[in-house]
């Protein structure tokens, strides 16, 4: 049976709700100057992904992923690479298709479940580590639980551990959480930066990409139907959300993997936290802390580590997996 961990954290006491959680180190939390090396390397389809490294010498290496629309150079990113950088291990924190500052080649981009990246990704390090432990924000996250849940990656043989932070499970119930209108402030952003990546994708690919009713596409499920779903081979958003969702994939995770989820975390839906069933791996963890928002977990106080950042190195470092 897999464990569920009665949680720790404690949250800032001005950061009183989900949303405050979510977007307060969003908007204030400062970027870590680290001394990345870019390496871009070719895709099997002719592509290329943008990835930024941390080299220390160490054996063992850290891969994270970001979330939706976000970068290797996301505050989140850097503040996780800073933390496991500082206790001697390797990071590379990766650029999903269209997320470094060049765009891609191909009319695709990037989506919640493309695994064959994270897959080319972790074999291109395999050729230097064999030691290899995953962490996933968010879009990352559901990329990186799906990819360990899948059977025929080889690459996987070189992951020893993985968390996965902030993961919408059910990427149809947390769509449809972050398009109520509540949440409608998430969905805005989010939609004018894909909807500018439409645009220039329409510029090069004429034929692939119609924006006569970009204007009209109000909700991330829209916008799914619309562009995601039939760019990567899927016949609508429900069949990519019932097909990419790594709630799906949990049963076949063999690796020791962390899902760290908010309770309060307002992107999302009560589906992405799971009850513990019987087919799940003793090797899988859930912790659902009462507080911490969406990719949040900001510290008590500015001296402090986000605790998200406390928690992956802990797990990753502990002998007795707990």
């Amino acid at each position: 049976m897999p464990v569920v961990k009665i949680s720790n954290y404690y949250r800032n006491q001005l950061l009183f709700n989900g949303h405050l959680q979510t977007i307060y180190p969003a908007i204030f939390r400062k970027k870590v100057d680290l001394p990345f090396e870019r390496e871009r390397i070719k895709t099997p389809d002719g592509d290329f992904l943008d990835l930024d490294w941390l080299k220390g010498g160490s054996n063992s290496l850290v891969i994270i992923s970001h979330g939706l629309e976000g970068n290797s150079q996301r505050p989140y990113m850097t503040g996780m690479a800073k933390v496991f950088f500082d206790a001697g291990y390797d990071v590379l924190n990766w650029n999903f298709r269209g997320c470094s500052e060049s765009m891609n080649t191909k009319p695709i981009f990037y989506h919640s479940g493309a695994s064959y990246d994270l897959d080319h990704v972790v074999s291109h390090a395999s050729t230097r580590y064999s030691d290899i432990h995953l962490v996933g924000f968010s879009l990352g996250a559901n990329i990186t639980l799906k990819y360990l849940g899948e059977t025929f990656w080889e690459s996987k043989k070189n992951i020893k551990k993985a968390i996965a932070i902030s993961v919408p499970l059910d990427l149809g119930g947390s769509c449809d959480k972050i398009d109520q209108l509540k949440n409608k402030l998430y969905a805005f952003n989010f939609l004018h930066s894909l909807k500018q990546k439409i645009k220039k994708k329409a510029k090069v690919f004429p034929e692939k990409f119609s924006t006569k009713q970009l204007s009209k596409i109000n909700t991330i499920r829209a916008f799914d139907n619309e562009f995601t779903a039939p760019l990567h081979g899927f016949g609508d958003a429900d069949d990519y959300y019932s097909k990419c969702s790594s709630l799906h994939y949990l049963p076949k995770i063999s690796h020791p993997t962390l899902v760290l989820n908010a309770r309060n975390d307002p992107f999302l839906s009560n589906s992405c936290f799971p009850i513990v069933k019987e087919e799940y791996s003793e090797n899988l963890f859930f912790e659902y802390p009462k507080h911490g928002g969406h990719v949040g977990f900001s510290p008590r106080s500015g001296q402090e580590r986000f605790w998200s950042e406390t928690r992956a190195l802990e797990f990753i470092q502990s002998q007795n997996i707990n």
